[in-house]
């Protein structure tokens, strides 16, 4: 395809492939900075405490955790590298076994397996977050709606108070959670899979609570696969380089963002272009045929 790639709302748009490969960290960089900052609290911890003592040794460590934190933008990471030192140290000071370590981290790896890391953490939609998208986007009985990533199945009730007569459905990685999702969601369909190799094309709106690092992706991704007159729905994080429909107010401190399917505005810009084309230039004359 040659050519800038067609906006979702209808204005210009920075190109995606270049969003890509200029945003988009490699997916195993986020869990490795945040074990490595970890490991370097332990280091000075275990270093400083018998020269300093240990109370210095702790309070030189855990500024080092806020310093590491701060190094990153969203919230939920800086909690968690802020936070993993102390919460380790509690539990060492504990006398945890060896084995509970390990039980720990197999859970979180069958819950959250690796390939998953470059996806959103676990974090629930506000179940009346979605409230106010029937009023910006009325969606017709019977309308496919997919959430993208569905976790525990929070986006999906939510969804359902928004559109109760649409079909609902949801793709998870985790084999976990989307089995838990199911539980809590059993009017929806809910399959396990990969989200971006799920094909879009059959479905009316698309919602997505992602992180900011994916959705250069997601852009890319609804502009070669969404239909027309379909919508893409993301919570918090806007598309980069696109304009959007709408930007809706949720009463918290989350936002949602309504994008419109990139063909309908290619086909919307056809018909300008086709209007101009066939209108008549200034002074000439025009036959009428009765």
């Amino acid at each position: 395809e040659s050519g800038p790639p067609r906006p979702l709302s209808g204005v210009s748009v920075v190109p995606s492939s270049r969003l890509v490969s200029g945003s988009t960290p490699p997916a195993w960089r986020w869990p490795l900075l945040a074990l490595l900052s970890w490991a370097g609290c332990w280091g000075l911890f275990l270093a400083l405490g018998p020269r300093a003592g240990a109370p210095v040794a702790l309070a030189a460590a855990l500024l080092l955790g806020l310093a590491l934190a701060l190094v990153h933008a969203q919230r939920w990471r800086r909690l968690m590298v802020a936070g993993g030192f102390p919460l380790s140290l509690l539990a060492a000071g504990a006398s945890m076994p060896g084995w509970a370590w390990g039980l720990a981290l197999a859970v979180l790896a069958l819950a959250y397996p690796w390939r998953g890391w470059r996806d959103a953490p676990l974090f629930p939609t506000p179940h009346a977050a979605l409230a106010g998208l029937p009023g910006q986007l009325p969606l017709p009985p019977g309308s496919r709606v997919l959430d993208a990533g569905c976790g525990l199945g929070d986006g999906l009730l939510a969804l359902r108070r928004a559109y109760p007569q649409a079909q609902l459905e949801g793709i998870e990685y985790s084999r976990p959670l989307a089995w838990l999702a199911r539980l809590r969601c059993p009017w929806a369909r809910i399959r396990r899979g990969d989200m971006w190799a799920q094909d879009w094309r059959g479905f009316d709106l698309v919602y997505l609570f992602q992180r900011p690092e994916s959705m250069a992706a997601a852009a890319d991704k609804a502009r070669r696969e969404l239909r027309p007159q379909a919508w893409l729905v993301s919570l918090d994080f806007p598309l980069p380089g696109v304009v959007a429909l709408a930007e809706l107010e949720t009463g918290t401190r989350h936002r949602v963002w309504v994008y419109r399917s990139p063909q309908a505005a290619a086909q919307a810009g056809s018909g300008v272009a086709d209007k101009a084309r066939n209108r008549p230039a200034p002074g000439a004359r025009t036959t009428q045929h009765g």
